[in-house]
């Protein structure tokens, strides 16, 4: 009788333990499994923060133009965007005073990579979410900040390079390269990522690299400068659309038939789709917005309380070339 009643002690007591482990399992996994942002609901009122680099650029205003419509399309969110004007302590001022505000959820494409990651980090550290588009601070997605969205600058800056090596210039020449704001990882990464792709071709020279910052206006003054120096470059590759723009207007003014390549790949009539079209550039290499992915991230976190993301998600991009530059301009 004592001896039934310790056994059914036990297997009391290891019933209990067991629950017990259980309970803890599942809190554990709870707590593993909880949503990134404290406050999401599918039915909720959330506003979204996007501290925009510069709106002066065009590819700014693209940026800012689909990520409003992909935001309209959800009834919960309000997007505001703020303008950094390509300035470094506006672009963070502006990001402190969402933190203030106690937005939702943060988006932000970096004017410069350095000075903006403290401000990042302070927005993580008050509990808001951050998207990173386009352009990156120092430190790592998923970690530092919680994700990255943008197209692989280095990799659309190869096929350039490659297609300046195999297409425009097989039998090899001189080569310029105008570079955006040597502050900003978009423009190291073109840099070198065209740098790689010409070397296919041991007959290309680049002879002359310079920054031009993203505008036409210096641009046109380095390539012009380039000209004189080096009279034979063949091939000028801008890394944003802007810049080709530029450089083509120092090529018409030195009487130079000169290829050039931009990217970007913008629509609309100053675009690089409409100049590749009408044979002013050889091409240009869209850098998609990410506007659509990136609400569809915040709705995830937001709307469906998820509690991981992909850490970075990388939009693919098109050659745009006098093959297929015709039946996109009205894309």
């Amino acid at each position: 009788m004592n001896s039934s009643k310790g056994i059914d002690r036990q297997r009391r007591a290891l019933q209990a333990s067991a629950l017990a482990g259980a309970a803890f399992a599942l809190m554990a996994t709870s707590a593993a499994g909880a949503p990134l942002v404290k406050e999401c609901a599918k039915d909720g009122k959330f506003v979204i923060g996007f501290a925009q680099a510069n709106n002066a650029e065009p590819y700014r205003q693209h940026v800012n133009d689909e990520l409003t419509a992909a935001a309209k399309a959800v009834p919960q969110f309000t997007l505001q965007i703020a303008d950094g004007a390509g300035n470094v302590n506006t672009q963070t001022s502006q990001v402190d005073n969402f933190i203030t505000q106690k937005v939702d959820l943060l988006l932000i494409s970096p004017f410069e990579a350095s000075p903006l990651t403290p401000v990042v980090a302070r927005a993580v550290k008050a509990g808001i979410p951050v998207i990173e588009l386009d352009r990156r601070t120092v430190g790592d997605p998923g970690k530092d900040y919680t994700a990255f969205i943008g197209g692989d600058n280095y990799k659309i800056a190869l096929e350039a390079g490659k297609f300046t090596s195999d297409t425009l210039l097989p039998g090899g020449g001189d080569v310029a390269v105008l570079e955006g704001l040597p502050s900003s990882t978009p423009a190291v990464e073109r840099l070198n990522g065209f740098k790689d792709g010409v070397k296919a071709n041991a007959k290309i020279n680049i002879v002359a690299e310079q920054a031009a910052d993203w505008l036409p206006d210096k641009a046109q003054t380095a390539f012009s400068a380039m000209l004189q120096a080096h009279p034979d470059i063949k091939v000028v590759y801008a890394s944003n659309d802007m810049m080709a723009a530029g450089a083509r207007l120092a090529a018409k003014g030195a009487g130079k038939d000169v290829k050039i390549i931009g990217t970007d790949g913008l629509p609309g009539p100053a675009g690089g789709i409409r100049a590749v079209a009408e044979g002013e550039w050889a091409a240009t290499f869209t850098y998609p917005t990410g506007g659509k992915e990136a609400i569809d991230m915040a709705k995830s976190i937001l709307l469906d309380c998820a509690a991981s993301v992909p850490t970075t998600v990388t939009v693919p991009t098109l050659a745009i070339t006098a093959q297929n530059a015709k039946s996109l301009m009205g894309n």
